[in-house]
């Protein structure tokens, strides 16, 4: 039986705020939003993660390093946020991402 934490709205919405900041905003044209976000499904799916992403299940702080990545950001234990989320701070804050680099 897996069990999960999940943060709660308040938390989750303070969460991708400090993501938001963490990184500067993109003005990059919709091609590469697009591109950064293959990327990161592509990702998701090589280290086996997609699927509990879709469910939520998947703590967004064991990826985060703000210096060494690949997600760069500091990030509380216990962030499981939306895929829906995630993909969205793909076409906003790329820079989060090394993989969109």
């Amino acid at each position: 039986m897996r069990k999960t934490m999940t943060v709660g709205g308040v938390a989750a919405a303070a969460l991708v705020a400090s993501l938001a900041v963490a990184g500067p905003a993109s003005a990059a044209p919709r091609n590469e939003g697009a591109a950064c976000v293959q990327a990161g499904l592509g990702t998701l799916k090589s280290l086996g993660l997609l699927e509990a992403a879709a469910q939520r299940e998947v703590d967004y702080s064991t990826l985060a390093d703000p210096v060494n990545g690949p997600i760069f950001a500091e990030l509380p234990a216990g962030s499981y946020l939306s895929l829906g989320t995630v993909v969205k701070l793909h076409t906003t804050n790329p820079g989060l991402f090394a993989w969109c680099g």
